[in-house]
Order: structure tokens, then sequence, then C-alpha cells
């Protein structure tokens, strides 16, 4: 074999050994994906059952049903975008802030009889949302009555005098 023919060769092999790295490379990112759907694209084109994708929404209102299964908490609901609906099931418990008309974000796949089965729930909250703690506490100080209109944004809540009590009211 000439020096031409081994440099040549090697460089296949080369060239073969970063086209298998790649390959694997991209077939490992492809199969760890996993992708966002609301229930209209669900409506359009379901994934096929067990793929495990994001199923995004609001809590549909009324749709909360709370049982026990084997003595372990299973909890139906139905997640909308206001087009279209899906039901979803989840086994194990939720996060405080899961209610109905509330954001959701719930990690599973579909099952063959076509409802959505969650490995996880995430609830979702607005720039608005204030723990139940904090507002306690900014009430309990005198820093925000509800009757005065929002909370104070949490940007001034470490900055916030109290107000002093009015004279002669």
């Amino acid at each position: 074999m000439t020096r031409t023919r081994r440099r040549l060769l090697l460089v296949g092999l080369c060239g073969l050994g970063l086209a298998t790295a790649t390959a694997l490379t991209l077939n490992a990112l492809n199969s760890n994906l996993v992708f966002f759907l609301t229930p209209s694209q669900l409506a359009s084109k379901a994934p096929p059952p067990g793929h495990t994708f994001r199923l995004g929404g609001l809590v549909a209102p009324g749709s909360v049903v709370h049982s026990e299964v084997d003595g372990k908490p299973l909890v139906r609901f139905a997640v909308t975008d206001g087009t279209a609906t899906v039901k979803a099931s989840f086994g194990g418990v939720l996060p405080d802030l899961f209610r109905e008309g509330q954001g959701v974000v719930a990690l599973g796949a579909m099952s063959p009889n076509g409802s959505f089965h969650a490995t996880q729930v995430l609830a979702k909250h607005d720039e608005t949302y204030m723990p139940k703690s904090v507002e306690e506490a900014l009430k309990k100080k005198g820093l925000w009555n509800p009757n005065d209109g929002p909370p104070p944004p949490a940007s001034t809540w470490n900055t916030l005098a109290t107000k002093a009590p009015m004279k002669g009211g």
C-alpha cells in the first residue's frame, strides 16, 4: 500500500468515526427532547401514546376530582387553552398553587384511551401572585390594606416603612 493510500484510508476512518459520533450524539439529544404542547395543538396532531411531552394551559373550572387508589392520591382534571380541553390525571401530591383557573404545566404522556397521564405537575402563577405568609406579614405590619388597592411591588417589600397610626381618627 502506498503512502497516499494509507493517508486516504486514515482520513476516511477519521471521517467515519466523526460521522458515527455525530449520529450518536444527535440520537441521544432527540430522545431527551421534551416538547411543550397546548390542548389545541394536541387536538390537531397528538403524539403517539407513551411519547413524553409537556402539556400547558389552565385547569378547567369544575374539572378537579380528588380520589384515592390503593391508598395513594389520584387527581383527575382537565387542561384547557380556551379552544380545546384535554382530560388529565396525576397520581401524587399536587403543588400548593394548583387549583381551578390557574396555569399549569404537566409532564407526561398520552394513554391509549386518549387522556393525558402526568408524572409531574407544575402550577404557574402570574406576577401579581403573593404567598400567603408575605400577605399576612404585610397586613400585620400595617404595610398593606387590601381595601386600599393592590399590594406594593415585591421590589419594595424590604424597604417599606410602617405607616404611623392616625391620631384622632
